[in-house]
């Protein structure tokens, strides 16, 4: 079921429903011989979410806990194993081929890594009106040359006929990432699956590509699916935050809700080291024990119980299900408490990713 802080239904522009996505493990001749059982990877294991338009929504967590294989079933990129994605009331899952190519247009993804993304022998140019060729897009050269313009100053790169005939070797790693976010912009999707666009960038540029993907958002209302392990960045451009956990969504709701009184153990303890500027705002670090469990063999109850440092009795038998803690704010286990007793919020990106009492305005960056 979608959690009642998502939008009203005639809102919701992106859903998703029960999302599942799991992966065969090799049994091996032998495995096949002794006819034993099937097993399954548990990448996204049920999840729900909707969308406004022109939202923002971060999905965080710890590296395998299934954000990145969402934001690919999302696109239409990865085929789930069962449950359904709609954008404007249409299933995208199973889309004819004409249908689907529609969708492409609609629906775009910014890869983590833009020295992988990038072809080293393309140009800028070619790199970004390669999407106008595939779709035809472009009547002739000169609307063609217009629109990888216009894609290009709107990502950054001003001018842009500067950039036209340099290769991504040629370029800084935030050049390179704004080329392929260019890439993107240059179809005008209503989607966008911002997949860590900044992990790979240094400090000072991150705040400029962040900033970009607000004016992204207020200039032309697109959806931004923003995919995150930094909590920090997820607090600077998201509306709401998903924590997610072993291919289940633990606690959503508003960002500063989420961020500023996290209910779920797991968030707190994610929350808990984040590094503060502030010595007289340190808090206690919540150091979690022993390893993610196997996504194969997933622990019985609460997937989070062995290692969760407040574990109950009930915790290792019950599976929980989303609550309400506060209006619009929910969460597998817990209630929410303020860090420390503070009202945190976040603080510009300006070499710090720490908290302070004010947070930037959406869209001001």
């Amino acid at each position: 079921m979608i959690a009642s802080s998502d939008p009203p239904r005639d809102e919701r522009f992106l859903e998703v429903r029960d999302l599942v996505k799991l992966y065969p493990v090799p049994r091996g001749i032998i495995g096949r011989m002794l006819r034993r059982p099937k097993r399954w990877v548990h990448a996204v294991d049920g999840i729900s979410f909707a969308m406004r338009r022109g939202e923002i929504l971060a999905l965080v967590g710890e590296s395998g806990s299934g954000k990145t294989t969402t934001g690919l079933c999302v696109l239409g990129l990865l085929e789930p194993s069962s449950g359904g994605v709609s954008l404007a009331g249409e299933d995208v899952v199973y889309l004819a081929r004409t249908r689907r190519r529609q969708f492409r247009r609609r629906a775009q993804m910014i890869f983590q890594d833009p020295y992988e993304s990038l072809n080293p022998r393309q140009t800028v140019f070619s790199a970004v009106a390669e999407p106008l060729e595939v779709h035809r897009l472009a009547t002739g050269p000169v609307e063609k040359t217009n629109k990888v313009a216009a894609a290009l100053e709107a990502a950054g790169l001003k001018p842009p006929s500067e950039y036209y005939k340099r290769y991504p070797q040629q370029l800084s790693g935030g050049q390179r990432q704004r080329v392929a976010i260019a890439s993107a912009l240059v179809l005008e999707p209503q989607v966008v699956v911002a997949d860590e666009p900044v992990s790979m960038l240094d400090v000072s540029i991150r705040a400029e590509i962040l900033g970009l993907l607000l004016r992204m958002r207020d200039q032309h209302e697109i959806t931004i699916l923003y995919i995150t392990h930094d909590l920090a960045t997820a607090a600077y451009v998201a509306d709401r935050v998903a924590v997610m956990y072993l291919g289940v969504i633990v606690e959503i709701g508003p960002a500063m809700s989420v961020l500023q009184r996290p209910s779920h153990p797991y968030t707190r303890s994610l929350m808990s080291v984040l590094p503060t500027p502030n010595p007289r705002r340190r808090r206690k670090r919540m150091v979690l024990q022993g390893e993610t469990p196997n996504p194969i063999d997933l622990p019985s109850g609460c997937r989070f119980h062995p290692r969760c440092p407040e574990i109950r009795e009930s915790c290792r038998a019950t599976v929980p299900s989303l609550r309400e803690v506060e209006p619009g704010h929910y969460a597998m286990c817990g209630t929410p408490r303020p860090l420390n007793g503070h009202q945190l919020a976040p603080v510009g990106l300006n070499g710090s990713t720490g908290f302070t009492a004010e947070a930037p305005k959406h869209g001001s960056a």
